[in-house]
């Protein structure tokens, strides 16, 4: 049984009261792979909708664009600041608050009459997604036994490299058999049942010294 350090390991500390059995060590990795595989099949996953979609929107295909470009722009552009985020307020917190924020970005998205809202609800999605997998990699590298850390890397990244390949195909059987909003709402169970896998198995990890924000770095 792994079990918490009373020390400060590496500027580290841990506070933990269930930890994870050494028999099970992938278990955190697993539950990363699943926000992953999350965050990148809602990247690709609204292209075959976006004929569908503009029509309750009443606006042209092509201007649905923008959903997908605002979402990619703004995980990107956000990912350089999870690592402080993760620091400054604990690894896990800030993994549950973006998997809660994910899926009540998807909810929006689902809800959306309009472009503008859907523009803004996959911003929202972008922001979170930013804070979620990457925190979700910090998490693996900093609870794996250094055995089991090439399994768990794998682990987490084949899924994030699926996903981009079924959202397509996924998206049009969705919005061909039941409806376009369905694409986000299957986010919902996923979301949950993400946050109770995060109460039950991952440690409090929190950075013992906090570095300041690195703001002309970010802009850089």
């Amino acid at each position: 049984m792994v079990q918490a350090c009373r020390k400060p390991y590496k500027g580290l500390q841990f506070s933990r009261e269930i930890w994870v059995s050494s028999r099970n060590p992938m278990i955190i990795p697993l539950i990363v792979a699943c926000s992953f595989f999350m965050e990148n099949l809602d990247g690709t996953i609204i292209v075959t909708a976006l004929p569908k979609m503009a029509a309750t929107f009443g606006v042209h295909a092509i201007d649905l664009s923008i959903g997908v470009t605002a979402y990619m722009i703004t995980l990107a552009t956000l990912i350089p600041a999870s690592g402080w985020a993760a620091d400054r307020w604990g690894t896990r917190k800030v993994y549950f608050l973006a998997i809660i924020g994910f899926t009540l970005a998807s909810v929006l998205c689902g809800l959306s009459n309009n472009l503008w809202q859907f523009t803004g609800a996959r911003i929202l999605q972008g922001a979170a997604a930013a804070m979620m997998s990457p925190v979700g990699r910090l998490l693996v590298f900093r609870t794996a036994d250094k055995k089991d850390l090439l399994r768990a890397v794998s682990t987490i990244t084949w899924p994030g490299l699926v996903a981009p390949i079924i959202g397509p195909p996924l998206g049009g059987f969705i919005t061909d058999y039941a409806n376009w909003r369905w694409i986000f709402y299957v986010n919902i169970p996923i979301g949950i049942l993400g946050v109770a896998l995060v109460l039950t198995f991952i440690p409090k990890i929190t950075e013992s010294h906090r570095r300041p924000f690195d703001l002309p770095g970010f802009f850089y």
